[in-house]
């Protein structure tokens, strides 16, 4: 469905994201609210003042003001960063692999729990089902437990990517990155890969499906046992 602004979030990095867009946009506004009241100013009137073109004040202050204003967005956007960058004891590892197009998923705390993640197409597609969004397998994780998410690739560049939870990581062949977020709610978020990695790259969604940890223990040990 059609929608403006971001997806509801899922997780506390991406609930910090959302309000240090809101600061954010803030000092644009009214950035923009002062500079368009200026313009407006000067070019409805004759009257011009003389110091206006050769002010020492007005010098200083268009020079320690923006450093100030940027000062006020770079401290919360540098929070952030190192918010998004802590990896501290996590309940759960998952090493997620992009293929030419689909996802792969291993959970290494467990023996032998792993799955490949293809898109479902759409004929197959139940009813209330999304269209290029559906996977035949999600990944399925805890609420409110820490996870970490060990991203690569096997064959050329992909980006694992779900906007709930304010995660994008990059998939690089030959190189491990990793990440980490916590499910704040039960629920089934999107994503998709978000580097182009060819003629079907619109066609490698991401189920991340957060669920109690009492279910998702039931769910590893049928998983396991099918395995």
């Amino acid at each position: 469905p059609s929608q403006l602004g971001f997806q509801d979030a899922a997780s506390p990095v991406m609930e910090e994201l959302l309000h240090f867009h809101d600061h954010a946009l803030m000092i644009v506004f009214l950035i923009s609210t002062l500079v368009l009241y200026i313009i407006v100013a000067m070019v409805s009137t004759k009257l011009t003042n003389k110091y206006i073109l050769d002010s020492q004040e007005i010098e200083i202050i268009w020079t320690i003001l923006p450093a100030i204003i940027l000062i006020l967005i770079a401290l919360p956007s540098l929070r952030i960063l190192y918010l998004m960058d802590e990896i501290n004891d996590p309940h759960l590892t998952i090493k997620a692999m992009g293929h030419q197009w689909y996802w792969s998923y291993e959970y290494t705390d467990y023996n032998d729990l792993a799955f490949d993640s293809y898109m479902v197409p759409t004929q197959d597609l139940s009813p209330g089902q999304f269209r290029l969004l559906e996977t035949d397998h999600r990944m399925v994780v805890p609420v409110d437990s820490p996870i970490r998410i060990l991203v690569s690739a096997e064959d050329v560049l992909h980006s694992w990517a779900v906007p709930s939870l304010g995660v994008k990581m990059d998939a690089v062949p030959g190189r491990l990155n990793q990440t980490a977020f916590i499910l704040s709610r039960p629920g089934v978020f999107y994503g998709q890969c978000s580097e182009i990695c060819g003629a079907n790259h619109s066609f490698m969604p991401i189920v991340v499906e957060a669920v109690p940890l009492e279910h998702f223990e039931n769910w590893s040990t049928i998983l396991l046992k099918d395995a």
